[in-house]
This record gives structure tokens, sequence and C-alpha cells, in this order.
């Protein structure tokens, strides 16, 4: 058996809950809209406890550090890309410090989110660069103490891969989620059944791989269906958003209720999801829902999608993206 926490974790349970949105919950702390999350690491270190706290009280067994936007190609935005190793490392080492406080096994997962550069031919970016920029952000991450490094809402192979090597240049275990957000497909058009046969053609495959953020749950819970079915023996991870997000007043709210979120979370067990978790808008107060369901329910059979809908909302397109010609590309979101 491998010997990280994470692997650790999953040999002893069904199913492991995650944690909820990060920017929802800064931005309710008062974060301002267009601020690098990334700075509060060291100028409100407290605050970023209190978040890591909050999914750790909610029965989260895993938490993703405050790092998504964290790698020199974002940071260089706000004129940070010499502060990649400083925001990592310290968000890693409050992390660390919840964790080994909980009385419990929780893992500290370091998130890496996607560059924001488009690939050769279309953009600059090359592979090896590509590998230099993650590879700064998990050596990073790998010094403050992260369990295993968290790969998330990537929507290209090419950077899917370059992440996976950067975590072996690491020596670090690894997840990897990408966003499956334009009908059932990523922004760059891969399908469910792209991404598990992929992640078994990588020379260092991730512990666990899956979905994040995307539209609703209804629609992550399709892709799930959609991993399901490719007969994968590797551990699924669903992050879904917390309903769909809604203009209100100038500020974005997700319809999302914590019924609907326990919803998504026993149908997400059931669909055989290992690590199960929230994104954008998914707050303490979903998460405890998630976690009583969870623990309450008994197991159920594989959802159908009728039962999806049912229970979750339309889905947000006619087709789950693994049938006919790829959709149209769309402006990347940030992880909320």
């Amino acid at each position: 058996m491998a010997d990280d926490a994470l692997s650790r974790l999953l040999a002893t349970r069904d199913w492991l809950m995650a944690d909820g949105a990060t920017g929802t919950n800064l931005f309710n702390m008062g974060l301002s809209s267009g601020e690098p999350p990334e700075f509060w690491n060291t100028e409100r270190p407290d605050n970023i406890r209190a978040l890591y706290q909050s999914a750790v009280d909610a029965g989260s067994d895993i938490f993703l550090t405050n790092s998504f936007g964290g790698n020199a190609a974002r940071l260089k935005l706000h004129n940070a890309a010499a502060r990649v190793g400083e925001l990592n490392r310290i968000a890693a080492e409050l992390g660390r410090d919840i964790a080994d406080r909980a009385g419990r096994s929780v893992v500290v997962a370091g998130s890496m989110g996607p560059t924001g550069e488009i690939f050769e031919p279309m953009g600059t970016l090359t592979h090896a660069i590509a590998v230099e920029i993650f590879h700064e952000q998990a050596e990073a991450l790998k010094a403050g103490g992260v369990d295993v490094l968290w790969v998330e809402t990537i929507s290209a192979a090419e950077e899917y891969r370059a992440a996976a090597e950067a975590a072996a240049r690491a020596g670090m275990p690894w997840c990897g989620t990408m966003s499956f957000d334009t009908a059932g497909r990523t922004m760059m058009g891969l399908t469910s059944a792209a991404l598990a046969a992929m992640v078994e053609t990588l020379p260092n495959p991730p512990l666990a791989f899956g979905a994040n953020c995307g539209v609703g749950a209804s629609d992550l819970m399709r892709t799930v269906l959609g991993f399901a079915a490719t007969g994968t023996s590797r551990p699924l991870i669903a992050k879904g958003n917390a309903g769909i997000p809604k203009y209100h007043e100038g500020h974005i709210h997700y319809d999302g209720t914590p019924e609907l979120m326990a919803e998504y979370a026993v149908l997400a067990r059931d669909a055989g999801v290992r690590i199960i978790g929230g994104c954008c808008g998914t707050m303490p107060m979903h998460l405890k829902a998630m976690h009583e369901a969870l623990e309450s329910r008994p197991r159920g059979a594989m959802p159908t999608v009728e039962q999806i809908q049912e229970k979750l909302g339309a889905f947000s397109s006619a087709s789950d993206g693994t049938e006919g010609g790829g959709p149209e590309r769309r402006e990347r979101r940030r992880r909320g």
C-alpha cells in the first residue's frame, strides 16, 4: 500500500469528505473582488486558519490549501511571481497546523489551479514551461507540509500531464480534477471518458481523479456517471458547486441549499465516488448537511440520470458531451 496519508485513509473508509469553497468563504470574510486570496496567507493568516478549521469542524477528512492561484503565471498578474515559494509554503504550514490539532486523521491537500495560459500552437505555453510552473508551486507546498498535491479546475489534457510530471519531480502523491463546464466537456473539449482513459496512460497517475466546479451539482453527477461507465477502479473525486450562480445586488450567490448538497453527496457516494466535497458556493452549513447525510443514510443503488435530475434539478445541456462534436470554448472560471 502506498505510504501517504490519503492512501491510508482511503484504505480504511468507503468515502471521505473533502472541503467546500475557498473564494466564497473568503469573500464572506471580506476578501475584495480581484484581490488574490493567496495574499491573505501572509496578510490575514487567522482568516485562513478559520477557513481550514471550518472544514474540519464540519467533518471534512481532506481540506485544500489557499493556493489555487498560487503559481507564477497567475501571480505575475499581481506583480507577485517572486512570491510563489512564500505564499504556497505558508498556505501549507497554516493547514498543517490545523490538521495536526484535529484529533483525527485529516489530509492537507495542496491546491494547484490552472496557469491561465493556453498551450501551443494556439497559445505560447509549452510543456516544459508548464512543468516548471507547477513544479515550483509543488515544491513550496511540499516544504510547507502538505500530504498530497491537489490539481484542480483543469480543462486541457496538456496541462493535466504537465502537473502530473511536476508532482513526480517533487516526489509527491497527487490527485487531479478537471472542470466539465461546456455541455458536458471541459473548455478544451475533453469528455469524462477521455479523462478516465488519460489518467491510466500517465507515467505518474493520480491517486484519485474526477471533476470539480463546472455548472451545478446535477451536471457534475452526470459527469461522474460517465467516469463510472468506463469501469475505472481508480478512486473518484466529486467536488460540485452549490447550485447555480445567480447575480443578486452586485454579488454572485449560489442557489444550492444544504438539503440539495446533502442529496448530491449521497448520490455521489452511491455512484461509487470515494472523495466527496463541494466547490463554488459551498459553505460550512452545506458541508455539515453533506456529512450528516453521508453518515446517516443507507447506501443505495447506482443513481440513474433521471434520479439525478429529480433530486438535483435539470442539466444545463441535453448532452453529457460524450457523443458528437465538441462544444464552443468558453472563458475559464476561477474556483470560487
